[in-house]
């Protein structure tokens, strides 16, 4: 648990999952991607506290009230020869912004990336939320507009894992 001024942050426990799945739906529709959740507590329970967990993820709290979450999990810089974070989903509801709830978040999973001897942390935003890209940018962070994401999911990862070339 990390504590910041009225900002309180804790880790995630099996408890949380509909909490978790709320804040998921709540982001979902701020991206504008609700259409996209298929997410069940089962599935979560499985990602976060299953025997092959492969996430973890933070609450912040303002005031006792839950204000925001994150999303992370580790990766591995080939180049730098070591593992990273990567910060899969970051949301403050919007009356708890502008309070620092976002900033802890992060700060928080950077002390994590730190103790854990991770060479970087990194995470995408959608090129329409301004907002948010200013705040990463105002933190330091550096965007890195020379890479396109890419992704594969539904009936073309389907597709590919069949081929057996």
């Amino acid at each position: 648990m990390s504590t910041t001024s009225q900002v309180i942050i804790k880790q995630a426990t099996e408890e949380d999952i509909p909490l978790l799945l709320s804040f998921i739906k709540a982001l979902a529709e701020y991206e504008r991607l609700s259409h996209e959740v298929v997410a069940t507590k089962e599935m979560l329970h499985e990602s976060f506290f299953g025997k092959n967990s492969v996430a973890e993820t933070i609450f912040a709290y303002y005031q006792e009230k839950p204000a925001g979450f994150a999303v992370f999990f580790h990766n591995l810089s080939t180049f730098l020869g070591r593992s990273g974070i990567y910060l899969e989903d970051i949301y403050v509801y919007p009356q708890f912004r502008n309070k620092g709830i976002g900033q802890a978040l992060l700060i928080y999973i950077a002390k994590q990336a730190k103790v854990r001897k991770c060479g970087r942390l990194e995470w995408t935003a959608l090129n329409w939320n301004q907002p948010a890209i200013e705040f990463y940018k105002n933190l330091g962070a550096t965007p890195m507009e020379e890479w396109t994401t890419f992704r594969l999911t539904g009936k073309a990862l389907e597709t590919l894992a069949k081929n057996e070339k």
